[in-house]
């Protein structure tokens, strides 16, 4: 019986490690294939131009502006909102039918697929508030489209905090906003990041929402009430209209590139934030 045992456990742990080995295959495989395949095509010139068809100069200089600003302006957005949503959820709303009619529409809204809502982005910014093709436009519609990711994702890091810890606090004379702001939150950052994380890489990718709303204009944006195109956007022109797939495979490179920095700076703002917080609580 306890060879059995031991057998049973052995195979066991074969199969998480290869399934764990599978995963990073895969990741590996599809970044690197990006990589060989776009870093051949990459250029000073692409990086410092803006977007010329047909005369064989595909810069996207624009691109990179205008990505820059709908992820800043997305994440100026959703994150407050998602973290004073999960605040509540967490610690103060009461059990009972509305935390759950709450909680049902916001596992909902993470279902929706993203042309319905490029589609309410449509009709809700661009045509009945008037804001346009902009990138404001495509902002607040992807704000939308990420708010569960990160109501979800920080309630569970909230619901992660000890209750000893607020108890101590409250315990010390904090009030329960205090205790938040001070205890729980930086505890909980390392959740909040994620959910941020997962954010950006869905902004950074989205293509359907985009199109609808901030649309695809080429031009170097003035500010957030200009039409743009996002790089997710002009690899799919790229790619769609056979227009250059060598542009294309070094646009995709530029994307992971983008993603991989602006996680990164995310993560050390977050670890300035929570060293700050733990500090200040000292």
């Amino acid at each position: 019986m306890k060879n059995k045992r031991k057998a049973k456990d052995l195979l066991l742990k074969i199969a998480i490690y290869f399934c764990a080995a599978l995963v990073l295959c895969a990741l590996v495989g599809i970044i690197g294939y990006i990589l060989i395949e776009g870093i051949p095509h990459l250029s000073w010139d692409m990086f410092t131009t803006e977007y010329k068809p047909g005369i064989g100069l595909y810069g996207i200089k624009t691109m990179i502006v205008s990505t820059l600003l709908l992820v800043a302006t997305t994440l100026v957005i959703v994150t407050p909102i998602g973290i004073c949503a999960a605040i509540y959820l967490n610690e103060y709303a009461k059990k009972g039918r509305m935390l759950n009619l709450i909680r049902f529409a916001t596992e909902s809204l993470a279902g929706i697929p993203s042309i319905l809502y490029g589609l309410f982005g449509y009709a809700m910014f661009v045509v009945f508030f008037g804001l346009k093709y902009s990138i404001l436009s495509g902002a607040l519609t992807l704000a939308v489209m990420c708010l569960p990711v990160v109501v979800r994702n920080t309630e569970e890091a909230l619901s992660s905090v000890p209750d000893s810890y607020r108890e101590g606090s409250l315990a010390l004379g904090a009030g329960k906003l205090r205790t938040i702001v001070k205890v729980v939150l930086p505890n909980a950052m390392n959740g909040i990041l994620t959910s941020v994380i997962l954010s950006i890489g869905r902004i950074v990718g989205e293509t359907a929402a985009i199109i609808y709303t901030m649309g695809s204009s080429v031009s170097m944006p003035d500010g957030i009430m200009s039409a743009g195109r996002s790089l997710s956007v002009h690899l799919y022109f790229l790619a769609k209209e056979g227009i250059s797939f060598d542009s294309a495979f070094a646009v995709a490179v530029v994307l992971v590139v983008v993603v991989a920095v602006i996680n990164q700076l995310a993560t050390l703002a977050a670890k300035l934030f929570s060293n700050k917080a733990k500090g200040g609580k000292a």
